[in-house]
């Protein structure tokens, strides 16, 4: 993956002040990598592992997250998979779930499954086989409704790859209970989306599920990552850099597997 992450990457600024070398930029990224994947903190990286500094990495990430390379390095990937024949535009599925926050900070509220301590919300939206197609981040106590078409759905990059004008929309969206609501059935049918979201005060068994496990399986991939398992951070832009660089390592796993 690192040979597509390279190019993206912005070019050092001017070394104000003599000093140590700078740390190369691919054993930062595998610094970084180490804390999404462990959830260590940042000042207790091993520094025998050659990753430079828990600062280092952290400026870094916040560097990259702020010039746009995790959502350049995911449209690269949907790209390659759209030019394989591997995105599935019939229907897309939209999920989220909810994070526990250690600090409290931008995009973190009382949440109501948690005795209305601080924690924050995983939005995601993934095609037909579970590929994540845009995540993002608000805070717990946020309705679900609210974030299925502006926030989210308008945050699906225009995926190019075939002859043809880029694809941004599925022809369906399904979602849950906590989606339902008429005027937002009506947003859908006038951008050409067919809307498939359960009903509330009626019995269980939809059939939505067998096409909606795939959003949840990609969920608990993401919280396989444990930094992600709990908002350890106070400022939002870095919870949301490892949100952005955990989809485009799902994403890539796709990528290897189908292409």
């Amino acid at each position: 993956m690192w040979s597509l992450i390279e190019p993206l990457l912005p070019g050092p600024g001017p070394k104000l002040v003599v000093g140590r070398p700078r740390v190369p930029d691919r054993q930062a990224l595998c610094g970084i990598l180490f804390v999404l994947h462990t959830g260590i903190q940042w000042e207790y990286l091993p520094q025998e592992l050659g990753f430079g500094s828990g600062m280092t990495c952290w400026r870094r990430l916040a560097a990259w997250n702020e010039a746009g390379v995790w959502d350049e390095l995911h449209l690269v990937l949907l790209k390659k998979l759209r030019a394989a024949g591997k995105l599935d535009w019939s229907r897309a599925v939209i999920d989220s779930s909810h994070v526990r926050a250690a600090r409290r900070g931008p995009k973190s509220g009382p949440s109501p499954v948690d005795r209305a301590r601080p924690g924050s919300k995983h939005h995601i939206l993934t095609d037909g086989q579970g590929i994540p197609l845009a995540v993002s981040l608000t805070g717990g106590n946020r309705n679900d409704v609210t974030q299925l078409l502006l926030p989210l759905l308008d945050k699906v990059p225009a995926v190019a790859g075939v002859v043809g004008r880029p694809r941004r929309r599925p022809d369906a969206l399904l979602a849950d209970r906590g989606h339902d609501h008429d005027k937002y059935r009506r947003l859908l049918w006038q951008r050409g989306i067919r809307p498939a979201i359960a009903r509330r005060g009626e019995e269980h068994g939809s059939g939505l599920g067998i096409f909606r496990w795939v959003v949840e399986r990609t969920i608990a991939w993401l919280h396989g990552f444990r930094r992600l398992r709990i908002r350890w951070e106070r400022r939002n832009d870095i919870h949301e850099a490892f949100l952005g660089l955990a989809t485009c390592l799902i994403t890539h796993r796709h990528v290897q597997r189908l292409c």
